[in-house]
């Protein structure tokens, strides 16, 4: 138990990692594509890169109920999945990475305090936590005149549902095969969001030929190899515990925009993603020795 608990988190840390640089792809991706066309292909293309998974773990394809279950398991955490990125990829066409990466990894605060509403009341860390990350974040948003920017407002609601997701995934991901139940909400994610794509905007080869590195990354590595990791660590890690770990990316994501896109931040900026990181950490802080997913 101790060795699937440690290859659990360490697929959580590495997922982390891979995620983070993906906000530096997505950001360069919306300089070519609409965020749904990106997030479209990105999903499928994360769906098509499970294919060696299929024939190395060689899960069984069920029948009858379970395939049922199954499918509707992977409708719910795709639909999930899908409000959360689209959210995230629209705001990214109007904020850094640094800052897509520090407001998402809110979503460690929702958690637990979504858990509230499961009656499982959230201790006093997650409270404080809660007030030190908004605090960061209204240093790193809010500008002069008092107004949040809209691509942070945006992927600020997309944190929200990806914190839904990590939720979601914590009843499923036990009850069902990661490989399956990964292809089928990237399947889920990536039909949808190109049925949109082709009502609402207007996908052309030669603009997703440029974008194609980015997107690339985003559908292979993010998505493919990145949501399976989580799939893999959250079999024996609690939801909250998880989340701990994944927001690590917001670190990686402000490394890699300072890196790859040379953004850089003004002294509040920083103090507030400051805040953020002591934020969701503050939250998580526990001593418990129970490794059981929180349900």
């Amino acid at each position: 138990m101790k060795d699937n608990t440690l290859l659990s988190k360490l697929s959580l840390f590495a997922a982390a990692v891979i995620w983070g640089f993906a906000f530096v792809a997505q950001r360069q991706g919306m300089d070519f594509v609409d965020p749904l066309t990106f997030n479209g292909i990105r999903f499928l293309l994360g769906a098509l890169a499970l294919l060696p998974a299929f024939l190395y773990f060689k899960p069984l394809i069920p029948s009858g109920l379970v395939l049922k279950q199954l499918i509707l398991a992977s409708v719910l955490a795709g639909l999930a999945l899908f409000i959360a990125s689209t959210f995230q990829q629209v705001g990214m066409i109007y904020t850094s990475a640094g800052n897509g990466g520090f407001i998402t990894s809110l979503y460690i605060i929702f958690v637990p305090v979504f858990g509230f509403f499961r009656k499982q009341p959230s201790s006093v860390r997650v409270w404080l936590g809660a007030i030190l990350a908004f605090t960061g974040l209204y240093l790193l948003s809010v500008d002069a005149d008092f107004r949040m920017q809209t691509g942070d407002i945006l992927i600020f609601i997309g944190a929200i549902f990806w914190a839904m997701h990590i939720i979601v995934l914590s009843y499923l991901s036990p009850r069902f095969n990661f490989v399956l139940l990964a292809f089928g909400q990237f399947l889920f994610t990536g039909i949808l969001s190109l049925f949109l794509a082709f009502i609402f905007e207007k996908p052309q080869f030669e603009s997703i030929n440029q974008a194609i590195f980015p997107i690339l990354y985003a559908g292979v590595c993010s998505v493919g190899i990145g949501f399976t990791l989580q799939l893999v660590g959250q079999k024996n890690t609690r939801a909250d515990h998880a989340a701990l770990i994944l927001s690590l990316e917001a670190v990686v994501a402000a490394i890699g925009g300072w890196l790859i896109l040379d953004e850089k931040m003004e002294s509040k900026a920083i103090i507030g993603c400051g805040l953020m990181l002591a934020g969701v950490i503050l939250s998580q802080l526990r001593f418990q020795k129970s490794i059981e997913p929180a349900y």
